[in-house]
C-alpha cells in the first residue's frame, strides 16, 4: 500500500539499518522516519501522529522498561506499536503485549521472520513468538501502575523518568530549561496522579513497568 509511514526508534544504527531493509522488502513505497532516543521519538510521533506503525526498542536512552510504550499508547491510541528487542524472555514479550503492543519481534529474528511479522501486523493481526502467548499475564499491580502513568502529561512523564534516573529537582529543572518551582509543581501533580506520598513511592510505582523491577534504585528524598 503506497503512502504508508513507519517510525523506527532504536539507538543502534546497525539495527536501524536492518529494520530499514526489512520494511523496504514488505513495504517498498513506505516512508521511514528514525529516532535514536526517547526524546527524539516523542518529537517524531508529534510530527507524524498518523503514522501506520512504530517499531520500538525497549532499551534506549531515556527509556525505562514498558513506561514509554504505556505513555505513547495513552497519547496516541491509534498508533500501532511493535516492540523490537534483544530481551526475548517469554514473560517480557507477554508483558509488552499486555501493555498494548500489537507485536513483539526478537532482535535475533532472521529477515524472513521480520518480514512475516511486519506483514501480519500491517494486516491487522498481532504477532509474537508462540512462547509469548503461553507466558503468564502481567500482574495486577503492574496493570494498576500502567493505568496511573497514563494520566500523566508528557512533561510530567519526562520529569518522572528523570526522577527515576536519580536526578534532583534542580538538575531536572536545568535539563528541561524551566525553574525549580515549576518542577516542584510537576512533582506535586505526579504524586497526586500516581497516588504516591513521596518521590521514592512514585519511582517504585513506575518501577513496576521496568524490565527488571527489583533492580530499580529509588531516589533520595529532597528537603525543601
Amino acid at each position: 500500500m503506497p503512502g504508508q509511514t513507519v517510525l523506527v526508534a532504536d539507538d543502534h544504527p546497525l539495527f536501524r539499518e536492518a529494520l530499514r531493509g526489512a520494511v523496504a522488502r514488505v513495504l517498498p513505497t513506505a516512508t521511514l522516519h528514525e529516532a535514536d532516543s526517547v526524546h527524539a521519538l516523542y518529537a517524531l510521533v508529534e510530527r507524524d501522529p498518523d503514522a501506520d506503525l512504530l517499531l520500538l526498542d525497549l532499551n534506549m536512552p531515556g527509556a525505562q522498561g514498558f513506561s514509554v510504550l504505556v505513555h505513547l499508547r495513552a497519547l496516541h491510541p491509534q498508533l500501532p506499536i511493535v516492540i523490537v528487542s534483544a530481551r526475548e524472555e517469554p514473560a517480557v514479550m507477554r508483558r509488552a503485549l499486555d501493555h498494548g503492543a500489537v507485536g513483539f519481534i526478537p532482535k535475533s529474528a532472521d529477515a524472513a521472520t521480520l518480514g512475516e511479522a511486519l506483514s501480519s501486523v500491517l494486516a491487522g493481526d498481532r504477532w509474537a513468538p508462540p512462547a509469548a502467548f503461553d507466558a503468564p499475564a502481567a500482574a495486577a499491580d503492574e496493570h494498576d501502575a500502567a493505568q496511573r502513568l497514563r494520566d500523566l502529561t508528557p512533561q510530567q512523564f519526562r520529569v518522572l523518568q528523570m526522577l527515576g534516573d536519580g536526578l534532583l529537582n534542580k538538575q531536572i529543572a536545568y535539563e528541561l530549561g524551566v525553574s525549580e518551582a515549576t518542577i516542584k509543581a510537576h512533582m506535586t501533580a505526579i504524586l497526586r496522579k500516581l497516588g504516591a506520598s513521596n518521590r521514592t513511592q512514585a519511582v517504585l510505582i513506575a518501577a513496576k513497568l521496568a524490565l527488571d523491577p527489583g533492580a530499580v534504585v529509588p531516589p533520595p528524598e529532597e528537603i525543601d
